[in-house]
């Protein structure tokens, strides 16, 4: 655990210094409850577990789950989970867009304040769980932010001008990363070196990973061996231009684990196939010094915070 001054990581067994994360899966969740996902829920505390045993298996050190408020976190469950599987594992709070929540939850959110909702779970914690949040995640739509979007995002912007914390953003099929730029950097002033694109890969223009690299955000390749994706087939090529344009340090994987059917436990790809099955493709076709930055050194930057007292 870390102490005093300096920049940390906030887990939800306690803040931590950057290089403990060793080996991390960026972009990830083990519970997940959603409309948009009838029956596939990641709500099985066992399920959970056992995800997170096979991925310390392979070689995993760390998870970062980016599920936002009120999409079924299961704050208080979480520290147990990495003291049994000897791994960190970071919290969000956020909020996602609009078609995975209820009218009626969202009006009472208005009312509260988001931004208040955010600082309270990344200094206070999540509820009366006790676990601290250590990210916010929001969310752009296809091309475009609409008005939930500005929303949250400034709500966002506030939390993390009090507190620091890097805001992760779910990029709708890869698209709007300029969009989030202007609004939330530009506007907004949160530093870009702060921001976390999420499924940037999704939409494999490498005209528009350079421009949002150049601005300097991170970049998640995440959610890979999903059909009709390229995150797998084009993501060499991506992590190469980027690299070679001087972008190596911005660079993250994650595997993005969204329904139980995707579970390595019930017979998916699952976190373990990040490392078993992602890393020696990527190590063929850029080095095993670039990937393993990608897996260590970038996230501990990415997530690191000097959190205030």
């Amino acid at each position: 655990m870390v102490s005093g001054p300096g920049p940390a990581v906030r887990t939800v067994t306690g803040d931590v210094a950057p290089s403990a994360l060793g080996v991390c899966d960026a972009h990830d969740h083990l519970f997940l409850r959603s409309p948009r996902l009838p029956g596939q829920e990641l709500d099985s505390v066992r399920a959970a577990a056992a995800e997170l045993a096979a991925f310390r298996e392979a070689g995993g050190r760390s998870v970062v789950q980016w599920t936002p408020h009120g999409m079924g976190r299961r704050a208080a469950e979480l520290p147990a989970l990495a003291r049994a599987a000897d791994l960190r594992v970071v919290a969000a709070t956020g909020l996602h867009q609009a078609v995975h929540y209820d009218e009626d939850d969202l009006a009472a959110l208005r009312a509260r304040g988001l931004a208040a909702l955010f600082v309270r779970e990344l200094t206070d914690g999540i509820a009366d769980s006790g676990v601290r949040a250590g990210l916010i995640k929001v969310a752009g739509g296809f091309h475009s932010l609409d008005a939930h979007a500005r929303w949250t995002m400034t709500a966002a912007a506030e939390a993390h001008h009090a507190t620091g914390a890097p805001v992760a953003v779910h990029l709708e099929l890869g698209t709007g990363a300029q969009d989030v730029l202007d609004l939330l950097c530009a506007d907004l002033e949160v530093p870009p070196a702060k921001v976390i694109f999420g499924h940037l890969n999704r939409f494999p223009d490498l005209e528009v990973h350079l421009r949002a690299a150049a601005a300097g955000a991170y970049l998640a390749f995440d959610g890979p061996s999903r059909a009709h994706h390229a995150t797998d087939w084009r993501m060499p090529e991506a992590v190469r231009t980027l690299t070679e344009a001087g972008h190596g340090s911005q660079l993250l994987l994650g595997g993005d684990t969204t329904t139980s059917a995707a579970r390595s436990v019930h017979e998916g790809p699952g976190m373990p196939h990040l490392l078993r099955g992602v890393r020696p493709r990527l190590e063929r076709a850029v080095g095993k010094d670039l990937v393993d930055r990608m897996l260590t050194a970038n996230p501990a930057a990415a997530f690191a915070v000097e959190w205030p007292v």
